[in-house]
């Protein structure tokens, strides 16, 4: 069967070219102009996955964002955005977005974000059976593979993690992580003491290196650490430059 998604762009130039390219591409495409319109079909008939344009009339693609995740659903999101700034892109991110895709796009670009974020979550949910042990998914030489779905909790500086709940605490707080945060935090958290480098942590996280030039991962380790340091406590995610970064505990 058909990977379904639903597409929100209010752009009609744009819905229609990217509509009629997903389809070619074998995806099941409802397309809608609008938030309202966005909200009504996710309700009526979830997809598998998501496309929302970040600037919409009425309610806009964060707000639909927001209230999907407030309503408990996990469907994987990817947003369009034309907004470039640091803090828009946190925006997204806060909403409860997977990834982003900058305007204008190549949508081949689009094509390799949504494979990546449908392999994760079949790999979460268990519906892929050996995708992501070989191949663009593949971790680096030293870098620990997920331990089996049956294992509850894991634990390292501080940190606690329960990856089938899909929920962490530092302490006894509990982290609010939306899904590619979590999934980042399991890196990390797995690895913890070993410096994972960029390339490594795109491959395991995404699927694919954006390259060089892309601020992506900075921009989830940046908000990532927003949720998890506290006033007096030490950091925990540590950079180290040129290569990537490390969880411990100094």
């Amino acid at each position: 069967m058909p990977q379904t998604l639903l597409l929100a762009e209010d752009d009609r130039a744009i819905r229609h070219a990217l509509e009629r390219a997903l389809t070619l591409e074998g995806y099941q495409v409802t397309a809608v102009a609008d938030g309202v319109e966005a909200l009504a079909q996710a309700h009526k008939s979830p997809p598998d996955v998501l496309v929302l344009d970040v600037m919409m009339p009425g309610i806009d693609g964060l707000q639909v964002c927001r209230v999907l995740r407030a309503e408990g659903d996990r469907t994987p999101i990817l947003m369009l955005t034309a907004l470039v700034e640091t803090a828009d892109r946190i925006a997204g991110l806060d909403a409860g977005a997977d990834d982003y895709v900058v305007k204008p796009f190549d949508v081949e670009e689009v094509f390799a974000r949504l494979r990546a974020l449908l392999r994760r979550t079949s790999s979460t949910t268990g519906t892929a059976s050996a995708a992501g042990t070989t191949g663009p998914g593949a971790p680096a030489p030293g870098v620990r593979e997920p331990e089996p779905s049956t294992e509850r909790l894991l634990t390292a500086a501080g940190l606690r993690m329960d990856p089938q709940a899909r929920r962490a605490w530092r302490g006894g707080r509990e982290l609010e992580l939306t899904r590619t945060e979590f999934e980042l935090l399991e890196l990390l958290v797995r690895n913890a003491g070993i410096v994972l480098d960029h390339s490594t942590i795109y491959d395991r996280i995404w699927g694919y290196d954006f390259g060089p030039g892309s601020k992506n991962l900075a921009v989830y380790v940046g908000y990532l650490r927003r949720k998890l340091d506290e006033p007096g406590a030490p950091q925990l995610i540590h950079t180290v430059r040129g290569v990537g970064y490390v969880l411990r505990e100094d």
